[in-house]
């Protein structure tokens, strides 16, 4: 698994700017995340800021893209891989998951897009869909995509599979999360919590011992 994928990659000092603007936005909500509020929180100049990220709604994209990239990637090589280490992968994506939702951040963007909802082109919402649940949802499909590929798990339909595995990983916690109940969001509970989904999900689709011979 590597830390994020191509098209998320962000210098150290671009990274550090990104965290800075993400406390920003946890201390005082959107309205605190202006460029100049950034420039001085990070000590960087805003052309700077401009000259990586655009204007403002590029800087957003970013923020939410750097997010979503805490979630690792899976970069298949093509190597072989058995069941023992397609199940380690699938473990650390529920538990990266389980993390990354119930940070202090992704509960502020959240909480922010469920408050703008009734506005016409909720475009923080928009962003979050495009640019940090969809990229999330990718890195896991090729995850499971290359354990199809080596005969590890079987299904009929990828998207279903996954929505299963989600489902499984996350059940009501997120809901739990965003309404204010800290006993979901300790971090004790996720190692077991990311075991237990997995080990449900290959009760569902792993493949059988005769299945896997046609693997790669």
């Amino acid at each position: 698994m590597t830390a994020k994928s191509s098209d998320d990659e962000f210098t150290p000092r671009q990274s550090a700017v990104l965290e800075c603007a993400l406390e920003l936005l946890v201390a005082g909500g959107e309205k605190a995340l202006t460029t100049a509020g950034v420039a001085r929180a990070a000590s960087c100049s805003k052309e700077s800021l401009y000259k990586w990220f655009g204007d403002r709604d590029g800087l957003l994209a970013a923020m939410i893209a750097y997010q979503a990239s805490k979630v690792r990637a899976f970069s298949d090589d093509g190597g072989t891989m058995d069941a023992a280490r397609f199940r380690a992968h699938l473990v650390d994506f529920a538990h990266d998951l389980l993390q990354v939702l119930a940070g202090d951040v992704s509960l502020a963007l959240n909480r922010l897009a469920i408050g703008q909802a009734s506005r016409d082109g909720n475009r923080l919402a928009r962003l979050l869909i495009e640019r940090g649940r969809r990229r999330i949802d990718s890195r896991a499909c090729a995850l499971l995509e290359a354990g199809m590929r080596r005969g590890l798990i079987r299904y009929e339909d990828r998207d279903e599979a996954y929505h299963t595995l989600y489902g499984l990983i996350v059940r009501d916690l997120h809901v739990r999360m965003l309404l204010g109940e800290e006993a979901a969001r300790r971090p004790v509970q996720f190692a077991g919590q990311a075991e237990r989904a997995v080990e449900r999900f290959l009760a569902l689709f792993a493949a059988r011992e005769e299945e896997r011979a046609g693997g790669i």
